[in-house]
């Protein structure tokens, strides 16, 4: 073989060479890539994090209250019973009224409510002659346990039962009676309601509650007592809004 043959012979050797060196970096680098390919669909994708519902326990509510009591007081004079329809009946009243609730879960709940309304007591039946007995604010803290139920994510109903103590203030006599007095007293209370959120914060309240509440009273006319007991047994009717915080 001439020198010129053998040149040629030792660069096709080369050029396979680099061929072959080639062909094995695009393999390994295939096959790095197929691997890593493989190691990231094995792994799980991480998991993010659900936002968490803020639990606000406190609630107060900001209502105008219709007070309504029953109409039915027995009256007696010096001992006894008039006869007939002869009663006191206590006059309906209305004012603003604020209630303070904490929920202890989200379902169970204790409120407190704080108002105070006028009312004038007279007679009637056969004593409507004599008009009006006296005058009195109506001062009922009423605590009470309740159950919330979700009916949606929007509109939860509540039902309730507690107790009040009922203060009655600034009694006056009026007409021809003197030495007006009613006697504070504790009683029993229900409730049922609705609070409508119209955001997490702020929403609409309506709210019903019913105090068993029949305290004495005593009066005086032309130096007779005039006693008995006041059925008064009002009804709390009342909406507004609330704030949960």
């Amino acid at each position: 073989m001439n020198r010129e043959g053998t040149i040629h012979m030792q660069g096709n050797v080369a050029n396979m060479k680099i061929r072959l060196l080639l062909a094995a970096s695009a393999a390994a680098f295939l096959g790095a890539g197929v691997a890593q390919a493989a190691d990231l669909g094995a792994r799980k994708p991480v998991a993010v994090a659900a936002p968490v519902e803020t639990f606000n326990p406190w609630m107060v509510r900001f209502r105008a209250l219709a007070v309504v009591p029953r109409d039915n007081s027995k009256v007696f004079v010096g001992g006894t019973r008039i006869p007939g329809s002869g009663n006191l009946d206590v006059s309906n009243s209305g004012v603003p009224e604020l209630d303070i609730t904490y929920f202890f879960t989200k379902n169970f709940a204790a409120e407190l409510i704080l108002g105070t309304t006028p009312h004038n007591v007279k007679t009637s039946g056969n004593l409507a002659g004599l008009g009006k007995v006296g005058r009195a604010w109506l001062l009922p803290p009423t605590l009470t346990a309740q159950y919330h139920f979700n009916l949606t994510d929007r509109i939860k109903p509540y039902v309730g039962a507690g107790v009040n103590y009922t203060f009655f203030l600034d009694e006056k006599e009026k007409g021809v009676f003197s030495a007006f007095n009613l006697k504070n007293q504790a009683g029993l209370a229900l409730q049922a309601g609705v609070d409508i959120a119209m955001d997490q914060k702020w929403g609409i309240n309506v709210d019903v509650k019913k105090l068993f509440l029949q305290p004495n009273y005593r009066a005086v006319l032309g130096g007779t007592v005039v006693h008995g007991k006041a059925r008064i047994d009002p009804w709390l009717i009342g909406g507004g809004v609330y704030y949960r915080f």
